[in-house]
């Protein structure tokens, strides 16, 4: 039995590297239908999407599965129950993906260096994907934690975005509706760095027990986290 909870686990590594590759895909997807106004990404994005969306629900039921037939404990209970909080991100970060594809096409004619920080936000919103995915199956703890630096890189990128499309604004920039969409865009690229920070606090419950808040540094000890 314990053979076969160990094939599954394995399975549940893997099934979950695909899906951050997927939410890779979907970012890298979105961003250049920013920066390249390539139509096919669009297309790419919603794509990607709808795998998540499969994967999502593929590794749900093996998930279930563990918890009602092999009814596991302690750290392996930790495990399958954070498995399960973690697509829950990956599929926003999914759809947030799909949503900036389809505003980026209504920010063509804006050539601000805002566009070129919302790429770098892009940029570590993928690495904090990878960065917090990696550390579940690895185990690694401090990987885990090292996410919220760079959520934070994210977070001042978003300030420094905003800032600058008010300025645009109150110097009566040609087109404020593309403005605002550029800032919606990046509030969607700070929202997937949200997502990727809280699967890396659900990789620390895994494997510590705690709930832990990343940037507050808060802990609390979750006893149920499936009712959450």
């Amino acid at each position: 039995m314990r053979s076969y909870f160990d094939d599954q686990l394995s399975r549940l590594n893997s099934e979950l590297l695909m899906m951050g590759a997927l939410c890779e895909d979907a970012i890298s997807c979105a961003v250049k239908c920013l920066t390249e106004s390539d139509p096919k990404m669009k297309e790419g994005a919603q794509s990607a999407e709808c795998e998540i969306d499969r994967k999502e629900r593929e590794i749900e039921q093996l998930c279930m599965k563990l918890l009602v037939r092999q009814q596991p404990v302690a750290t392996d209970f930790r495990t399958v129950t954070a498995a399960l909080k973690m697509i829950s991100d990956m599929e926003r970060i999914g759809d947030q993906s799909r949503d900036i594809a389809e505003i980026a096409e209504y920010v063509t004619s804006v050539g601000l260096q805002a566009k070129i920080n919302v790429a770098d936000m892009a940029r570590a919103a993928v690495e904090m994907v990878t960065q917090s995915v990696n550390s579940f199956v690895r185990r690694d703890i401090e990987t885990a934690r090292s996410v919220a630096a760079m959520d934070d890189r994210v977070d001042s990128l978003f300030i420094k975005i905003k800032n600058e499309l008010i300025a645009a604004v109150q110097n009566g920039h040609e087109n404020a509706e593309a403005l605002v969409d550029l800032l919606m865009i990046a509030k969607y690229f700070e929202r997937i760095g949200d997502h990727a920070e809280n699967i890396a606090e659900w990789v620390v419950y895994a494997i510590t027990g705690e709930h832990k808040n990343l940037i507050g540094g808060s802990e609390k000890v979750i006893e149920n986290p499936a009712s959450m």
